[in-house]
């Protein structure tokens, strides 16, 4: 490592000093110094110096003290030091960032900002960062990014016992409890109410839920005739979960339906009507499903394209005059996974297909048999036998818990790992 330093070096070293023994040069120019050996590469002072201003104006704009130069010099250097093993991965491995990708994430980060390119390339100018400049810190920060990903994300496991833990915590219970956006008004009663009071104030809310049925508007009933002390807000509640409700109020929710309006509550404190502005948490995703069955005729090394466009016209004619369609599968199909099932794929999704099966399968009538028609697979004669609405919510949920508790994970991980590549690496400071 020394001497491949040295053979670097050594050359502009030597011309420096060449130029210092000359009458023409009066003074010597400190030449950019190398402040650490990182495995097969070097930092060098003058990028140490360069992050330096960048973090000191981060600082000094969000009014944060200074450190002591030497302790900020010290933590940006074991910075930029985790920072190039990381690029040397992504040098070894292939990973790259293309010019495509790059314009994409410095045209999303202009426009999270609200800013053209244009507008974007004259705000880093007036913070004393040129385009290019910037152009290489977002290239340098997905290399790492990607490196990151590819090399974390597969130490990491979900299993199925991890999401079903997760759903029966505490946590994942309030996480995913149902929330209920509500609306009050309470006809209130004097402590000690004598019958009559009782009477008075139970008439007064049947006749608040009649106007209410009606069409009256509940937020202006609230202001108007509520006692509640959310009456000035127009009775709103806001979201609140079930454990979050009065228990008198949480029991008459679940058989309200959005915009439906409870009959009068009787507590201690009066009478209470409940309307329900809107629910979430429990919305049911449908996907639409196919039952469908099919034939494949493939090209191949002794069958033409035509051949195979033929074989499958045949195969139609078959079918058209009466033939048995999973017998023909069973016979001719070249899917191997379903020929012996009689062509049957079973229920699937319209998006799980290749777009010319889609497409296909979404115009067939049911217990109709397509025309043969082409797809990247080959030829193919499909029937459909049967479509559903699939309730979906439940899959959905735990995929959006298995990514949660994963990216939990990862940051974990994340550190795990860091701190192996530093341990690992060979690492000669020289500030």
């Amino acid at each position: 490592m020394k001497n491949r330093l040295l053979g670097v070096l050594l050359p502009a070293v030597m011309t420096a000093m060449t130029l210092a023994g000359t009458p023409a040069m009066a003074k010597v120019v400190p030449l950019d110094r190398i402040v650490a050996v990182v495995d097969n590469d070097v930092i060098m002072e003058s990028d140490l110096d360069t992050r330096l201003k960048a973090v000191k104006r981060q600082l000094q704009e969000r009014n944060t003290a200074l450190p002591p130069e030497h302790v900020l010099k010290q933590q940006i250097l074991e910075r930029l030091v985790i920072e190039n093993l990381q690029l040397q991965i992504a040098g070894r491995t292939g990973i790259r960032v293309d010019d495509w990708a790059l314009n994409d994430a410095i045209r999303s980060i202009a426009e999270r900002n609200g800013m053209t390119i244009e507008q974007f390339q004259k705000a880093l100018e007036a913070d004393g960062l040129s385009y290019r400049e910037a152009r290489n810190e977002i290239r340098r920060e997905m290399l790492i990014n990607r490196v990151r990903q590819r090399q974390v994300l597969e130490r990491i496991q979900v299993t199925d016992r991890d999401i079903d833990n997760y759903l029966n915590s505490e946590e994942g219970k309030q996480q995913l409890a149902v929330e209920y956006r509500l609306g009050h008004i309470l006809v209130a009663l004097p402590e000690g109410a004598s019958p009559s009071e009782i009477q008075a104030a139970n008439s007064k809310a049947d006749g608040i839920v009649e106007q209410l049925k009606k069409g009256a508007d509940f937020s202006q009933v609230a202001v108007a005739q509520s006692q509640g002390q959310k009456a000035l807000e127009g009775g709103d509640l806001g979201w609140r979960k079930a454990d979050q409700l009065p228990s008198l109020f949480a029991s008459a929710v679940k058989d309200l339906q959005k915009g439906d309006i409870s009959q009068p509550i009787r507590s201690p404190s009066g009478f209470h009507i409940v309307k329900l502005f809107d629910k979430r948490g429990d919305e049911k995703l449908l996907q639409e499903q196919l039952h469908v069955r099919h034939i494949l005729i493939r090209p191949n090394e002794v069958r033409s394209d035509f051949e195979a466009q033929e074989m499958a016209k045949n195969l139609y004619k078959r079918l058209q005059s009466g033939a048995d369609f999973g017998e023909l599968a069973r016979a001719y199909s070249d899917d191997t996974g379903t020929a012996l099932n009689g062509g049957d794929l079973n229920w699937v999704s319209p998006n799980d297909m290749v777009p010319a099966f889609r497409d296909q399968m979404m115009n067939v009538p049911q217990n109709t048999v397509s025309i043969p028609f082409r797809s990247r697979f080959g030829w193919h004669i499909l029937e459909v036998l049967g479509k559903r609405k699939e309730d979906v919510s439940n899959r959905v949920q735990r995929a959006r818990i298995q990514e949660m508790l994963r990216n939990r994970k990862y940051e974990e991980e994340l550190q795990v790992w860091l701190r192996e590549l530093r341990d690992q690496a060979y690492v000669e400071i020289k500030l």
